[in-house]
């Protein structure tokens, strides 16, 4: 087989694997936890393509400090619990407390996997595990992952977990497994489908308007013609990463 076949093959394990096709019935990711059958998120030849690039962009404006909604609502979502034990409570996405010294402003800032452009999480990973699709949407593939870390090392974020834990109740659509990392995955079995980050949908279910998704190369859509008309700021800008995941009022 030619290195060209083999990484076509590897794109299309990967697809099928994290949303774009259904996944094989009781395939072992690690000792003790098994992937279930999941529906058809969309025919396999509707390959993921760089026509478009999935974002976000929140407004620290509008991000209460007392509300956790989008966190509360990722958990549930994706099935993360921290085995009633604080220190391994599990988060993709976090609320931080930024203060401006100087004035004292309080910002409330929502914080995961930034969907790097150039994600260096990819640039260390020895297996090809961590891996940015052609959409943008930066994943973990935990078939191949061997929890080396690395990739926690490398993110300027501190986006990604380790999971020391046997895991249970797992959601069909978010498979997890002990000894591998894991990350905001933009929820990307709802993407696959036409939908909205989990996270995105509860801050609108509260009326707050804090967080928009949508297509970033795409001048007519709702977050790009937002970014056009009042900009907006990456975390780390001068990384360079160019991330997918943008502020404003910061």
């Amino acid at each position: 087989m030619s290195h060209k076949e083999s990484s076509q093959n590897t794109d299309l394990s990967r697809r099928k694997f994290l949303g774009s096709a259904t996944a094989t019935a009781g395939l072992t990711i690690v000792p003790g936890v098994l992937l279930y059958e999941v529906a058809q998120a969309k025919p396999d030849d509707q390959a993921v393509t760089d026509k478009v690039r999935w974002g976000m962009l929140i407004d620290s404006n509008k991000c209460s400090t007392g509300c956790n909604d989008c966190v509360t609502a990722c958990k549930t979502e994706n099935g993360l619990k921290g085995h009633n034990r604080p220190q391994t409570d599990v988060q993709w996405i976090r609320k931080l407390k930024v203060t401006d010294t100087q004035t004292g402003h309080v910002m409330s800032l929502p914080m995961m996997c930034q969907h790097c452009e150039h994600p260096p999480c990819v640039d260390v990973c020895p297996t090809g595990a961590s891996f940015k699709r052609a959409d943008g949407i930066v994943l973990v593939d935990r078939h191949i992952c061997i929890g080396c870390r690395y990739c926690m090392m490398a993110c300027p974020y501190k986006a990604r977990s380790f999971e020391h834990e046997d895991v249970e109740d797992q959601k069909v659509h978010a498979p997890r497994g002990k000894g591998t990392v894991e990350a905001c995955t933009m929820c990307v079995h709802r993407v696959d489908r036409d939908g909205t980050p989990a996270c995105v949908e509860a801050c609108n279910a509260a009326e707050h308007g804090a967080m928009i998704f949508g297509n970033l190369n795409d001048p007519d859509s709702e977050i790009s013609q937002r970014l056009a008309e009042y900009g907006g700021k990456q975390i780390r800008a001068d990384l360079g990463l160019n991330t997918g995941v943008r502020y404003q009022g910061i």
